[in-house]
C-alpha cells in the first residue's frame, strides 16, 4: 500500500511541468532574453529655403513714356501736336529709353518735352553736370524733384528736372524770351507731378 501511494504521488507531481508530448505547449515561443533595439528616429528635415525672387527691372522706356506730358497736360496752352524741332540743352540726346513729344503754338512757337532715362547714373548728376549755352534763369522750385535748372538762349528756354534715373526737359522756342519763360513756368507743375509719380 505504501508503495502504491508513493508511485501515485510521484505520478501526480510529474504532471506539474510541461508535458513534452503536449503539442500545445511544446512549440510555445521562448521568452526573449534581450531587450528590443530602440527605434531609430529621423532628424526633421527643414524645407529648402526658396531663393529670394528679384523683381524684374522696370522698362525704362515705359517709365520715361509715363513721365511725358500728354496732349491733355498742355491743352491750356492752345497748342497742337507737331513735328517742329526746338533746340536747347540736352534736347539732341536720343536713346532707346527716351521719349519726346512736340507741339506747335498758333503763332508758330514750338513746345518740346523730352524725358530720358539714365540706367547707369543718377539723373540729378546729369542735370548738375549739364553745360548749357545761354544764361541761367530762375523758375519756381518744384516738389518731388531732386534737381532743377533752367537756361535761356535768345528766344529759346530750357528747363531740366531730375528725379531718380529720369531727366525731364522742356524746351520752348517763342517769339520772345519772356514768353518762353512764362510758358515753361506754367507747365512746370505738370512736369514735376508726372516725374514724381514714377518709380
Amino acid at each position: 500500500m505504501v508503495a502504491l501511494a508513493a508511485v501515485a504521488l510521484v505520478g501526480l507531481t510529474g504532471c506539474d511541468g510541461p508535458d513534452p508530448d503536449n503539442l500545445e505547449t511544446y512549440y510555445d515561443d521562448p521568452v526573449p532574453t534581450s531587450s528590443p533595439a530602440p527605434a531609430t528616429t529621423e532628424a526633421p528635415v527643414s524645407p529648402a529655403k526658396a531663393a529670394p525672387v528679384t523683381p524684374p527691372a522696370p522698362d525704362l522706356g515705359l517709365v520715361a513714356a509715363a513721365a511725358l506730358l500728354s496732349d491733355a497736360d498742355v491743352a491750356e496752352e492752345g497748342v497742337q501736336p507737331g513735328s517742329g524741332e526746338a533746340s536747347g540743352c540736352l534736347t539732341d540726346e536720343v536713346s532707346a529709353s527716351s521719349r519726346t513729344a512736340t507741339w506747335r503754338y498758333p503763332s508758330g512757337s514750338v513746345l518740346r518735352h523730352r524725358v530720358a532715362a539714365y540706367p547707369d547714373q543718377a539723373a540729378a548728376a546729369v542735370v548738375a553736370g549739364a553745360d548749357c549755352a545761354g544764361r541761367t534763369v530762375s523758375v519756381p522750385a518744384q516738389p518731388g524733384v531732386e534737381r532743377q535748372r533752367a537756361w535761356c538762349e535768345g528766344k529759346t528756354c530750357t528747363v531740366l528736372l531730375a528725379r531718380g534715373r529720369l531727366v525731364s526737359g522742356l524746351t520752348v522756342s517763342a517769339s520772345t524770351e519772356s514768353r518762353a519763360v512764362d510758358a515753361a513756368k506754367r507747365l512746370l507743375p505738370a512736369m514735376a507731378a508726372k516725374l514724381a509719380a514714377q518709380p
